[in-house]
């Protein structure tokens, strides 16, 4: 009986730990590099993802989905990830963004949401003041 009790709890674990691993391994690139296909002078920005989640940042900070008429919709955990291009793009988002930063680009996507964390958190932390700089994902 003891050893049937023993196998049962080893077996579990085992699945958990191999669930667990697959959850893990599921997060996304540690880095990414973003080519902007709408602009004039491409010149790709650098995306440190891991050092992003590292730092605490939950996938709904970046990540949604969007409705029919291209509303945000909330992240939801397990949610298909897409490339932001896939509807940050003028033929997707076509007369669905109208006075909101230009969010039918990609530039403008970032820019909206990347760039005014990044402000946020200089103005909290002196040390971090570099990170409104556009060199901070713009790499030279």
């Amino acid at each position: 009986m003891v050893k049937k009790v023993l196998v049962a709890i080893a077996t579990s674990a085992l699945i958990f730990c191999g669930i667990a691993t697959l959850n893990a391994a599921d997060m996304g690139p540690a880095e990414i590099t973003i080519e902007n296909p709408d602009a004039k002078k491409p010149k790709p920005a650098y995306f440190p993802h891991k050092a992003h989640q590292d730092a605490g940042l939950a996938c709904a900070e970046c990540h949604h989905g969007m409705g029919d008429d291209g509303a945000q919709v909330a992240y939801e955990e397990g949610q298909a990830i897409q490339k932001c291009a896939e509807c940050h793009n003028s033929d997707v988002l076509a007369g669905k963004t109208k006075g909101k930063d230009k969010l039918d680009t990609l530039k403008g996507a970032f820019h909206a949401n990347c760039l005014a964390c990044h402000k946020e958190v200089a103005e909290k932390d002196e040390a971090k003041k570099d990170l409104k700089k556009c060199s901070t994902c713009h790499k030279k």
